[in-house]
């Protein structure tokens, strides 16, 4: 059957590539948004555990993490609420680098529980307010190291003075700073991005995150990547396009499968009636069209994920975006795009497969 199924995709071989090639188009836009919105949450895990924190607050409503604000002088206030054990403040601030405009730079509190969590691998934690520490792997990419200068665009230069690493990218790839200093360049300084929390063993944070919103108004605390849409405008939107997307494709897919396997099934009216005739099952018949049509939809879904992991690498690189949001390629992102693409050929090979199945042999054949 497998040969058969081939067969006429193999004798129509232009019809068959652009159709693979329009179904590939739609699986890797598919694609390149699953990893996008992956990556944004990935990226939201790593902004809100910073320091090892187990809460991230931020300012409701912004369109992405990082243009969230807070007051710094609640801090205090955050610390009594029941359940938390710690909290510090972080601002995060973005494009000070000339010609790296994703580059993160973290202001934290000396005194606060995130410098504790660096390893330094060299020299020691930054004293002053004119003194600056680098992930590593930022010092790789910078090509610097203790004693050179980190020079701002908003905030003139630094002498490095220790090399951290932490384990998670997010935070490997950016500056540590003075708090005062980093939010003094973003031209807020007294406020924070973000307010990092670690809570008491044994509580929940579910129940920590609601007090800390009942006490703060206009704030929200969240404790997993997932829950980045309800701070977060633009992973929202990024996920109703997904959704959106992936209903469009699956229309628009399977109106070219059904079109390609219409012109199919009418052009081998007479091979579908033979087989008919020396016994083949009318349900036998069907599947042999559905085959054929899941087969064409897969072949554009192989075109379509290697077009969507390039696509979304060019896509976070058009944004300057890298260092925030990386496209997260998982094996579930190539699986739904996989099972999308067969939906397309299945849905598209349903009336060509009924049309086949109701033949006649007689009336075909004459």
């Amino acid at each position: 059957m497998l040969q058969l199924m081939l067969v006429d995709l193999r004798r129509h071989a232009a019809r068959t590539v652009l159709t693979a090639l329009g179904i590939a188009i739609g699986v890797a836009t598919i694609v390149a948004l699953l990893a996008l919105s992956s990556g944004v949450e990935r990226s939201a895990a790593g902004l809100i555990r910073l320091g090892g924190a187990q809460l991230g607050m931020f300012q409701t409503g912004v369109g992405e993490l990082t243009a969230s604000s807070l007051p710094r002088s609640i801090v205090t206030r955050v610390r009594e609420v029941p359940g938390v054990a710690d909290a510090t403040p972080i601002t995060v601030a973005t494009g000070e680098i000339p010609d790296r405009p994703s580059f993160l730079v973290f202001g934290v509190d000396p005194e606060g529980f995130v410098v504790d969590s660096l390893v330094f691998t060299q020299g020691r934690a930054a004293s002053s307010a004119r003194e600056a520490v680098l992930g590593d792997a930022a010092a790789r990419e910078l090509g610097l190291g203790v004693g050179d200068q980190l020079t701002l665009k908003g905030g003139g230069s630094f002498q490095i003075v220790g090399v951290y690493h932490v384990g998670v990218a997010f935070e490997d790839q950016g500056a540590g700073l003075d708090i005062n200093v980093v939010s003094r360049i973003r031209g807020r300084p007294e406020d924070a991005t973000t307010i990092a929390v670690k809570i008491e063993r044994g509580q929940s944070a579910s129940a920590v995150s609601k007090r800390i919103e009942r006490a703060f108004p206009g704030t929200i605390a969240i404790s997993q990547p997932g829950q980045v849409s309800r701070v977060d405008t633009n992973s929202l939107l990024l996920r109703k396009a997904t959704t959106l997307f992936v209903a469009i494709a699956l229309i628009i897919g399977g109106i070219a499968v059904m079109n390609t396997m219409l012109m199919a099934v009418f052009g081998r009216r007479s091979e579908f009636a033979l087989l008919l005739a020396i016994g083949w099952p009318r349900r036998m018949v069907a599947r042999l069209v559905v085959g054929e049509g899941l087969a064409l939809s897969l072949a554009g879904a192989l075109i379509g994920v290697a077009l969507g992991v390039a696509g979304g690498e060019l896509l976070v690189r058009a944004f300057g975006a890298s260092a925030l949001v990386s496209p997260n390629f998982t094996a579930w992102t190539f699986g739904r795009a996989f099972l999308i693409a067969g939906a397309m050929g299945v849905i598209g090979s349903l009336y060509p497969a009924w049309w086949v199945s109701r033949l006649m042999p007689a009336r075909a054949l004459g």
